[in-house]
């Protein structure tokens, strides 16, 4: 599967995106999907995890409340709706796929990723 993710940009702190990740190749469907995100000097961090159908979610604490990931798998794209953004928010996000269904945050667990979205905050 070959991802793309978009919808990054500048935006104030207090402010919201919405990320998209399209995906194309083998059916969408068959995958749970990952956000994370890099900070420049920091190491890949987990933002959220989807089910393949959609029906079971979760969030890093660093983001719980203010993002939330769903998916439309008619359209082949998972989402990252990200609200109330802090400039600690700035970094390059990533959407990522996974063939298992056992609920993991580790990026090795992940095997097709896409090639990332700058978000940076302004304060």
């Amino acid at each position: 599967v070959q991802l793309q993710a978009s919808g990054g940009g500048l935006v104030q702190a207090g402010g919201s995106l919405r990320l998209s990740c399209a995906a194309s190749g083998r059916a969408f469907s068959n995958y749970a999907m990952g956000w994370f995100r890099r900070s420049p000097g920091k190491e890949r961090e987990f933002i959220g995890r989807i089910s393949r159908s959609g029906g079971i979610t979760g969030h890093a604490d660093s983001v719980k409340g203010r993002f939330t990931i769903f998916r439309d798998n008619a359209k082949n794209t998972v989402y990252l709706q990200m609200n109330s953004l802090k400039p600690e928010d700035t970094a390059v996000y990533y959407c990522a796929a996974d063939t298992g269904t056992i609920y993991t945050y580790s990026p090795s667990s992940y095997e097709y990723w896409g090639q990332g979205t700058l978000v940076t905050v302004s304060s």
